[in-house]
């Protein structure tokens, strides 16, 4: 029997595209079969260099063709819900980078479609397919943790605005929340079981803007950086409660005064607690003594390039074997209703509950 093949096409060729790009080029079951980008140059040089046969500047014209198996989007966040549904609609799997959409309305929508069409959906939670993060999930499925109560999480760039449409309200949907918090939010709510949310409370500022003064440090661009419009927040926090009592803290930021960037990811729970970032550990008691424990693994920190490889891999096994994905529509969803939730608080000044 001939082995299966998972075609695949790539929906926006900005700076994300190439680590997805060279996750696929890296599995024998996938096949990027075109890209597409609005700017046909660029798609064009992604298709040479990826040694795709095809290339657009027109998505639709992609998603006619029907040796394509699955997309890829790595667009807009405005333009995640519409491109998705056609492609769904079009009979194609669908890979859609975080976020899910812009609002909740068009998350609610897209899974409506995914249910309409019974094709697969992956949301691009990458972390959740960080090394490190897998380990700890095995841990947790033990019960090594307990019953996780608390989670506390910071995602703070103190130079970091990233430009371009990234701080475009109207095509991003917000700032550092929708874009970097979002993940840190997302690996404490999947490690902690997925409890439903009750309510949130949160706070969003915009007190510092491009901060296009400071000229000695470098920071992340997008590949087309302009600091043109910058309406979106520099910085949110929020609590975050579920139904099972348990709570999120979070914060994070594209620019603070600040003495460092800062990443970690904290949770705590009844018989012990565990961190990812900024190093693994797992805390533990035994014979009356605190223990902090260091799982040895070849990852000491941060590895998305091989976080990439997990999750794309899993995308192809998913589409190729009828599986639900990890990070499926549903959760996108269930993260699009805190991140919406956490403006909204935020534009009342009050709690909003759900």
């Amino acid at each position: 029997m001939a082995e299966q093949i998972l075609r695949i096409g790539m929906i926006g060729g900005g700076g994300i595209s190439d680590v997805h790009l060279k996750a696929f080029r890296n599995n024998s079951k996938a096949l990027i079969h075109a890209i597409c980008d609005l700017n046909i140059q660029r798609a064009e040089e992604k298709a040479r260099e990826y040694q795709a046969p095809h290339f657009y500047s027109d998505y639709k014209e992609l998603l006619s063709v029907e040796t394509i198996d699955a997309v890829v989007i790595c667009t807009w966040n405005c333009t995640h819900a519409e491109i998705a549904i056609e492609a769904l609609e079009a009979g194609k799997h669908v890979f859609v980078e975080k976020p899910l959409s812009k609002t909740l309305e068009e998350a609610i929508l897209i899974e409506q479609a995914v249910q309409r069409n019974k094709k697969q959906l992956q949301v691009g939670f990458v972390r959740r397919f960080e090394p490190n993060v897998m380990v700890l999930k095995k841990f947790i499925e033990e019960g090594e943790l307990g019953e996780i109560y608390y989670a506390k999480a910071s995602a703070l760039r103190r130079l970091g605005n990233p430009g371009g449409w990234f701080t475009d309200e109207a095509k991003s949907g917000g700032g550092p929340l929708i874009d970097t918090g979002i993940h840190v939010i997302d690996t404490c709510w999947y490690l902690m079981g997925r409890p439903r949310v009750t309510s949130v409370y949160g706070n969003t500022y915009r007190r510092l803007g491009k901060r296009a003064n400071i000229k000695n440090l470098s920071f992340y661009k997008t590949a087309d950086f302009n600091l043109d419009v910058n309406n979106v927040e520099d910085l949110a926090n929020a609590v975050i409660k579920f139904e099972n009592g348990a709570s999120i803290m979070m914060d994070c930021s594209y620019t603070l005064h600040a003495k460092k960037d800062e990443l970690s990811l904290r949770l705590y729970g009844e018989c012990g607690g565990a961190e990812i970032e900024p190093e693994f550990l797992l805390i533990s008691e035994r014979h009356d003594t605190m223990l902090n424990i260091t799982p040895q693994t070849d990852q000491s920190n941060l590895n998305l390039i091989k976080a990439f490889q997990n999750q794309n891999d899993h995308f192809v096994e998913c589409c190729l074997n009828e599986k639900e994905p990890i990070s499926s529509v549903w959760d996108g969803k269930e993260v699009m209703k805190i991140i919406m939730a956490i403006y909204e608080s935020a534009r009342l000044g009050k709690e909003v509950l759900l």
